[in-house]
């Protein structure tokens, strides 16, 4: 009886010394559906951005600046007296309001209020965090995010859906500028 607990005993200490072995993966990521979303990425943003250049060729009215991120905007008051922009890790003070393309309120000033954002330190929207950074003190300025700069393929689990272009008009109360 003993040697058969002694045996026992070694079958599971061998067993247990062996080092475990690599699981293969339960699915994988096939190259034709990456290839067929990154086609499918570029058809939405294509889409998108023809849609905003058609809106800036109706608007006579306002004259749009497109940014190095990838979005347009224009100035409804510009500071010209300052120079001063904020940079990382100051604190900004700014009210906006988040519409569709066609002009629909998704979000309204009031209902957004005023809010402090210390810049590159807080989550907020790619398109906001890098308008934000040319306003100057005082600014108004609107601004038209294809989806991919605004809340992308998640939307904002609220009251964006998925593969939203918005619009916002923002207005930069207060640079307070980081001292540290």
């Amino acid at each position: 009886m003993k040697s058969i607990i002694y045996l026992v005993f070694l079958i599971v200490s061998v067993q247990a010394c062996k080092s475990p072995e690599p699981r293969k993966p339960v699915s994988r990521a096939s190259k034709s559906f990456t290839s067929k979303s990154l086609v499918m990425n570029k058809a939405i943003v294509e889409k998108e951005e023809a849609y905003i250049q058609d809106i800036i060729e109706k608007d006579s009215t306002n004259t749009y600046i497109t940014s190095a991120d990838g979005f347009w905007y224009y100035y409804n008051s510009e500071n010209k007296k300052d120079s001063i922009t904020p940079n990382f890790g100051d604190e900004v003070e700014f009210n906006y309001n988040i519409l569709t393309l066609q002009g629909d309120t998704i979000y309204s000033r009031k209902e957004l209020g005023e809010r402090a954002y210390v810049i590159d330190k807080e989550e907020i929207f790619t398109g906001l965090r890098q308008g934000l950074k040319l306003m100057k003190e005082g600014e108004t300025v609107t601004f038209l995010f294809p989806s991919h700069q605004a809340y992308g393929y998640y939307g904002d689990n609220d009251k964006i859906g998925t593969h939203v272009a918005l619009k916002s008009t923002v207005t930069l109360n207060e640079i307070k500028i980081n001292k540290d």
